[in-house]
C-alpha cells in the first residue's frame, strides 16, 4: 500500500481495502454456520440452515420459515413437523433443490411421486430442475404439464366463444368437432347429412388436432374441463361428413346422398345444473275430468247468497224411491239415492239422461239381463 509524504491513504487504495473487508466478511458469514431448523419428516429428523430455506420464499418451505411469515410452531423438542404423507427418502432428495437447486430422482421413487411431492412443497418441476435415469416418466409428466398450459389457451380462445354461442341460444350443451385448418366443408343444402348430433360446432385448428391425437391429451383436457366446473365431457375422434360424393336413387325414386367422412377429434360437454329434474315431466293434478285447471280445481266452491245475503242452504235431497240391484259377475253396480240418474255409454262416448229412476232401474236390469 503506497502512502503520501504527509501519511494519508490514497482514495483508490480506501475503495480497495473496503472491498477486501466486504469479501472477508462474507466469507466468514458462510464458513460460519447459521442458524439451524429441525425438520421432522416420517419420524426422521433433518437439520438443516434456515438460510438455505429462506433463500427459495417462493416454495412452502420458504414461506414458512421467512421473517413475518412463520405460522408454523415447533414441538416440545423443537422440532418442525411439516410434509405430512411424504417419505423420508424422498424428502431427502428434495432437501437437494436447497442446496443444489436440483433434484436427483433415485430409482426407487417413481417420477409420478416426486412430481406430487414437488406440487405440495411448491417447487418447481421442470427440466432444470430435475433429474431422473427414467426418461421416459420424466418426460411424461412435462407433456402433462405441457398440454394442461395449452389446453388452457384452446379453452379461453377457441373453445369458450363457442360455447357461449351455444348458450346464447338456450342450450346447456355443445358438441364440438375439431378441423384441419384446410378442411372444406360442403353440404348440399337439399339433402344435409344425416348427423348423429342436432347441435354440431365446428372449430377449424389443426393445431389443435394434433394435440387431440393423443390420448394423454385428451385425459388431460378432460381433467381440465371438469376443473373449471363442466359435465358429462366425452373427448374421442368420430367420423364427420365434410362433402358430397354421389346421390344414388332408392326404388319409388326417393333420393340417398353419399357423403365422405373423416376422422376428426370431437369434443362433447354440458353446463346443465338440474339435468335429473328435467328429465321428469309436471302433471297437473285435477278433481274432474271437466276442470282442466288446477286453481280452479283446488278452489272452494261458490255460495248462493239471498236478496239479504246470507247464504242459502244446500237443499237436501231426498230419495223416495230406493232401488238395488244385483249383477252377475264383474258387472255389479249401485243406483244412487237421486232423482234423476245418467248413464253414460263409454262405447258410444254419449251420455243419456234418464228422468225417471224406473227407467234407469229398469235400463240398467235390462242390460244385466242380456249379458
Amino acid at each position: 500500500m503506497s502512502t503520501s509524504s504527509n501519511g494519508a491513504i490514497p482514495k483508490h487504495d480506501k475503495n480497495s481495502s473496503n472491498s477486501n473487508v466486504i469479501a472477508a466478511a462474507t466469507a466468514a458469514a458462510r464458513s460460519s454456520p447459521g442458524e439451524r431448523i429441525t425438520l421432522l419428516v416420517d419420524n426422521v429428523r433433518f437439520v438443516i440452515e434456515k438460510e438455505l430455506v429462506t433463500a427459495h420464499p417462493n416454495t412452502m418451505l420458504g414461506t414458512m420459515f421467512s421473517t413475518g411469515f412463520q405460522f408454523v410452531h415447533p414441538n416440545d423438542r423443537g422440532e418442525y413437523e411439516v410434509a405430512e404423507g411424504i417419505s423420508h427418502s424422498l424428502f431427502r432428495s428434495i432437501l437437494d433443490y436447497y442446496k443444489t437447486g436440483v433434484i436427483k430422482c433415485p430409482p426407487t421413487i417413481s417420477v409420478p411421486e416426486l412430481k406430487e411431492a414437488c406440487d405440495y412443497l411448491l417447487i418447481p418441476f421442470d427440466a432444470t430442475t430435475v433429474r431422473c435415469q427414467n426418461l421416459r416418466g420424466l418426460l411424461h409428466e412435462l407433456s402433462n404439464e405441457g398440454a394442461r398450459q395449452q389446453f388452457e389457451l384452446f379453452l379461453e380462445e377457441f373453445i369458450l366463444p363457442v360455447m357461449v354461442t351455444s348458450a346464447q341460444k338456450g342450450d346447456r350443451e355443445c358438441h364440438v368437432v375439431v378441423l384441419l385448418d384446410d378442411d372444406v366443408v360442403d353440404w348440399d343444402e337439399e339433402f344435409p347429412p344425416q348427423m348423429g348430433e342436432e347441435y354440431c360446432q365446428t372449430i377449424h385448428s389443426t393445431t389443435m388436432h394434433r394435440f387431440f391425437k393423443y390420448i394423454e391429451n385428451r385425459d388431460v383436457a378432460k381433467q381440465v374441463m371438469k376443473d373449471r366446473g363442466l359435465k358429462k365431457i366425452r373427448c374421442g375422434i368420430e367420423g364427420y361428413p365434410t362433402h358430397k360424393e354421389k346421390i344414388r336413387r332408392r326404388p319409388g325414386g326417393r333420393a340417398e346422398v353419399i357423403y365422405s367422412y373423416v376422422q376428426r377429434p370431437f369434443i362433447h360437454m354440458s353446463w346443465e345444473k338440474e339435468e335429473a329434474k328435467s328429465r321428469h315431466v309436471d302433471f297437473q293434478c285435477v278433481k274432474s275430468k271437466s276442470v282442466t285447471n288446477l286453481a280452479e280445481a283446488n278452489a272452494d266452491p261458490p255460495l248462493e247468497i239471498d236478496a239479504s245475503g246470507n247464504p242459502i242452504a244446500e237443499a237436501e235431497v231426498r230419495p223416495e224411491v230406493r232401488a238395488q240391484f244385483r249383477a252377475d259377475g264383474d258387472a255389479a253396480a249401485e243406483v244412487q239415492d237421486a232423482v234423476a240418474v245418467v248413464a253414460v255409454d263409454e262405447a258410444a262416448d254419449g251420455v243419456i239422461m234418464l228422468n225417471e229412476l224406473d227407467q234407469a232401474v229398469g235400463g240398467v236390469n235390462e242390460d244385466s239381463g242380456n249379458d
